[in-house]
């Protein structure tokens, strides 16, 4: 191993230690973060996780960014190599000195509006899969930043953040799994909800699959429980948001009557 990988290693023993006994989320960020400027020395950190409505960015110090600065972010991240790098690459750690040198970085308007504001002189960056939010994969990013005082990260920075972020993410994703695969719907669940989307009353629906009202209340209420919803509007929209036609419910009624021809209490 060599002195640099060495180095790297013992920096980030105290953040694996956290990591190791991390049950949420909530707790683990603030704690985190300072330990993260000792593993990666710097003056400023950002954790920006995204999409996730639920855990917003933190950074340290806390008032790192005024509002000017993230719509100014905002408005110019696209222009920012660096930054499409972290976001829509593979986000694996990067100094900015990479990329850029000092003068292309000083004439880029993002510097001016964005970075100049809270001393970002030298940067190095990382991000990495996390888990989920809604629904929906998640990506953390981490920015280190020194200011003009310090000097530029080294191949020990680099190495420690590659080491960091394959933990980081193991741990992130254990915090945040995807949501449980919703229960099947049946059959006939699946003709009640699409009858249901399609604006049909409960007894519209029992004479529609030839079946009784009572019978309609319990395929809602299985079906209820299996989309996560606590009502009709809500079980009508779940249904149309997974994509399906309303005018199913019409040819599972076919299927049904198919299989059950005369019955009015079957289901």
């Amino acid at each position: 191993m060599s002195a640099a990988a060495e180095a790297g290693l013992r920096r980030i023993l105290s953040v694996v230690d956290l990591l190791i006994d991390a049950v949420d989320e909530e707790s683990l960020v603030p704690a985190l973060l300072p330990l993260l400027l000792g593993a990666l020395p710097g003056d400023s950190v950002i954790w920006s996780p995204r999409p996730d409505l639920l855990h917003p960015r933190r950074t340290l110090p806390d008032d790192l960014l005024s509002q000017d600065v993230l719509e100014a972010f905002d408005r110019e991240w696209r222009t920012d190599s660096f930054v499409r790098h972290t976001r829509l690459g593979s986000g694996t750690p990067m100094r900015r000195s990479t990329l850029q040198t000092r003068a292309e970085f000083h004439a880029m308007p993002a510097y001016t509006d964005v970075y100049r504001p809270f001393g970002a002189e030298r940067q190095l960056a990382m991000s990495f899969p996390a888990g989920y939010a809604a629904g929906v994969p998640r990506r953390v990013c981490v920015v280190v930043s020194r200011d003009a005082h310090g000097s530029d990260f080294g191949a020990a920075d680099v190495i420690a953040a590659g080491l960091l972020r394959t933990r980081l993410s193991h741990v992130l994703n254990r915090l945040a799994p995807p949501a449980p695969a919703p229960d099947l719907i049946t059959r006939r669940e699946s003709a009640v909800l699409g009858l249901l989307a399609h604006g049909l009353t409960n007894q519209q629906i029992a004479r529609r699959l030839a079946i009784s009202p009572r019978t309609v209340d319990k395929h809602l209420e299985h079906a209820y429980a299996k989309l996560r919803v606590g009502g009709r509007v809500a079980a009508a929209n779940a249904w149309l948001m997974r994509g399906t036609d309303p005018v199913r419910g019409i040819g599972a009624l076919r299927d049904a009557g198919a299989t059950a021809p005369g019955s009015r209490t079957a289901g």
